[in-house]
């Protein structure tokens, strides 16, 4: 939604074009908790030779 502010527009003219937007606006939705895959993984190399094994792959 846009609102059009012209030239001559009264203060009160302008808030309330501005108060609609606000109410006119559409919630979010709310995000997801991604608290729930927080933790610690187990690797069973080490996370360097992993690096190392996917930068050889580029070259």
């Amino acid at each position: 939604m846009a609102v059009t502010i012209k030239e001559g527009m009264s203060k009160r003219e302008i808030a309330a074009a501005l108060k609609k937007l606000k109410n006119g606006r559409k919630r979010k939705r709310a995000l997801p908790d991604i608290r729930k895959f927080a933790g610690t993984i187990t690797l069973k190399e080490d996370p360097l030779v992993i690096q190392k094994k996917m930068r050889d792959e580029w070259g």
